[in-house]
């Protein structure tokens, strides 16, 4: 199994920019298909989205496209992901995910803690 952290989560103010990393231990970082998911306050959990193992592939959700960038890096067992143009409505907390699978929105057997971010008007 793989275990991952999140950090780089924060407060920051609409149209400003975070970088959250998820470092994984455990089973090989590459052996595994890489998502951001979030969770808003009074919401379900949403997918954001996901790198397949390779990093070759990427695929981002609607409220997102355009603004977040997912990305890995195999060698350091990190993903990441690049928030840029902030609005209040990203304010959540986001979980890194980890599957053998490609992750869905169904979800994925492997999670972070999360970290919190807070987006100010």
């Amino acid at each position: 199994q793989v275990q991952l952290v999140e950090s780089g989560g924060g407060l920051v103010q609409a149209g400003g920019s975070l970088r959250l990393s998820c470092a994984a231990s455990g089973r090989s970082f590459s052996d595994y298909h890489m998502g951001w998911f979030r969770q808003r306050p009074g919401r379900e959990r949403e997918l954001l989205a996901t790198v397949t193992w390779s990093g070759s592939e990427t695929v981002y959700l609607d409220p997102v496209k355009g603004r977040f960038t997912i990305s890995r890096d195999n060698a350091k067992n990190t993903l990441y992901l690049q928030m840029n143009s902030l609005k209040p409505e990203d304010t959540a907390v986001y979980y890194c995910a980890a599957d053998r699978m490609v992750i869905s929105s169904r979800g994925a057997t492997y999670w972070g803690q999360g970290t919190q971010v807070t987006v100010s008007s």
